[in-house]
């Protein structure tokens, strides 16, 4: 598969991170890009016959997964943590299912929100990184 999402492959939490800073999507806007693949996989679980039985329930709540509420040692980067989370998710048991025309057109879908998604970080541009770094340890 040719297609590369910030959560695909072997992306880690600063990966992920690392997305959302060279997009310039502060916490907002991440959770609104977050909140886009939520929803794109829900609605896919659903119409799943397998994947509403077994992963249904894990959607009954949001933010989806078990480290969904902990922002661990990323303190205020829940979003970087809970996308790869659902990423994985998407990736190993939604992705493999779908065709070349499913995967063209979430493609394309994809590109054109985030295309939106980064018109409205212009216009609201997210605070500076601190000098020292959000990743550093001191």
């Amino acid at each position: 598969m040719g297609i590369h999402y910030p959560f695909s492959g072997k992306a880690d939490r600063i990966t992920v991170f690392g997305f959302y800073e060279r997009m310039g999507l502060g916490p907002p806007l991440q959770e609104k890009y977050y909140r886009w693949w939520y929803d794109w996989a829900k609605a896919f679980v659903r119409q799943d016959p397998d994947l509403r039985l077994s992963k249904g329930p894990e959607f009954s709540r949001y933010p989806y997964g078990q480290h969904a509420r902990r922002d661990f040692h990323l303190h205020d980067h829940q979003w970087s943590t809970t996308l790869l989370e659902l990423g994985q998710f998407i990736d190993n048991a939604i992705l493999p299912r779908l065709d070349g025309t499913a995967l063209k057109a979430l493609e394309a879908r994809h590109a054109q929100f985030l295309e939106a998604l980064t018109q409205e970080a212009r216009a609201r541009p997210r605070e500076a990184a601190p000098e020292i770094g959000y990743f550093r340890h001191t």
